[in-house]
């Protein structure tokens, strides 16, 4: 039930000199920013490539938390061709169509006092028109029919336990094979924003599983070290596809980190005020919810700093990127405001950040600080390249005829 070779457009990592890796953090609305950054990739991608080429062709594993677990089934799900249902410019327009449906606004004089009630009571959001959405686009698929190894993390809340759907896991684990469309909605569930999930899933023999789960970002709302552990996890069981590697060398590692944007860190919150706060400051509090914000930066942060420190110490941090803006204020900060004038400053600010220094964090300040070696545009055509000639030798070193051009797929 694992993905199987003959439904993958690319050679196992055995037949190459890396693993790829692509990681994409939750945050609502704000995914429109990674589908700007993925859109430039793709299409330098297919400049080399041909226009034929999509990001799962590249990549060994793609792991996506929360809104990013939705670009990772929209990357991967197969189409009538087997090739992915969308391709990475489609993104930020599937953002533009639904966010307002999945997220509509309270426009009335009483609006602040409704969100607070709301806040008390339930969710912000019945996440009816996202489960039916999902539905839609997703059908029937399978995790184990993704065109690429995918980890989508959740969280379930009757066991306390995080719950990580991997495509990797298929083999051993053949309950886990559940529907994309169970996957996203739950991966999305956001507390207080969308709620919780509820399915099951039945093993070969008949045996069901049950599954309780809210947003993946509970536990890991950047999956990059979520992504790298199952691959860990593959080369110490042997797993075929990375035949020969005996242990994971970081140095074989080539990993792309998507952020989905970050709010101003000297002007979200201050203990002074936050000394006051009770449940509902701490769950509502000038449009935003802190106590989501707090863990959700304190797991991202944490994972890039671990990675950042990984690669240095490797000479290899030219292997790893991580592309995240922290300098959003106001209504782009947020998770849900999704009116058609922060929709499209949210696109604006994924092309700004294109233009901008590839950074790195700092952990003294928390503060996202520019290498001023190359824009992160020039960091993406860098890696196009990586991927493109590790896709050709793998496929010049599995093909029995010998090198032929990487055209069309």
């Amino acid at each position: 039930m694992e993905a199987t070779k003959s439904s993958l457009h690319h050679q196992p990592p055995a037949q190459g000199n890396l693993i790829t890796v692509l990681s994409i953090d939750g945050g609502g609305i704000r995914g429109i920013i990674p589908g700007i950054i993925l859109g430039f990739l793709e299409s330098e991608l297919q400049k080399l490539d041909g226009e034929n080429a999509r990001l799962a062709d590249y990549f060994d594993v793609i792991a996506g938390t929360s809104t990013g677990g939705l670009v990772t089934a929209m990357l991967t799900a197969p189409d009538n061709n087997s090739r992915p249902l969308f391709a990475a410019k489609d993104i930020k327009q599937f953002y533009l169509d639904n966010c307002p449906k999945i997220f509509p606004q309270n426009r009335s004089v009483f609006s602040g006092v409704s969100k607070v009630v709301k806040t008390l009571s339930g969710p912000k959001y019945d996440g009816k028109y996202l489960h039916s959405l999902v539905r839609e686009k997703l059908g029937d698929t399978r995790l184990h029919q993704t065109l690429t190894n995918v980890v989508i993390p959740t969280f379930d809340i009757k066991t306390l336990q995080p719950t990580i759907f991997s495509s990797y896991q298929m083999k051993n684990m053949p309950n886990m094979d559940a529907l994309l469309t169970d996957i996203c909605i739950a991966t999305s569930a956001a507390p207080t924003y969308l709620p919780a999930y509820y399915f099951e899933t039945k093993d070969p023999t008949g045996k069901v599983r049950e599954f309780n789960l809210v947003d993946g970002g509970v536990a890991a709302n950047n999956p990059t070290l979520v992504a790298i552990g199952e691959v860990t996890k593959q080369i110490t069981c042997g797993n075929s596809d990375f035949f020969a590697i005996k242990q994971l060398d970081y140095t074989r590692l080539l990993v792309i980190s998507l952020g989905t944007g970050t709010h101003k860190v000297e002007n979200k919150y201050n203990a002074e005020e936050a000394a006051k706060w009770g449940v509902i400051g701490w769950l509502s509090n000038g449009g935003s919810t802190p106590l989501i914000d707090v863990f959700n930066q304190a797991s991202s942060d944490m994972v890039d700093y671990h990675l950042n420190e990984v690669f240095q110490a490797l000479h290899s941090e030219k292997s790893y990127l991580r592309i995240q803006d922290d300098s959003l204020s106001g209504d782009v900060s947020s998770v849900d405001i999704a009116t058609e004038e922060n929709l499209n400053n949210l696109v604006k600010v994924g092309e700004t950040l294109l233009k901008k220094s590839v950074s790195r964090i700092d952990f003294e300040t928390g503060l996202v600080v520019p290498t001023n070696q190359e824009t992160n545009e020039e960091a993406l055509r860098r890696f196009a390249q990586l991927l493109s000639r590790e896709k050709q030798l793998r496929d010049t070193r599995s093909s029995p005829l010998g090198p032929r051009k990487n055209k069309g797929f």
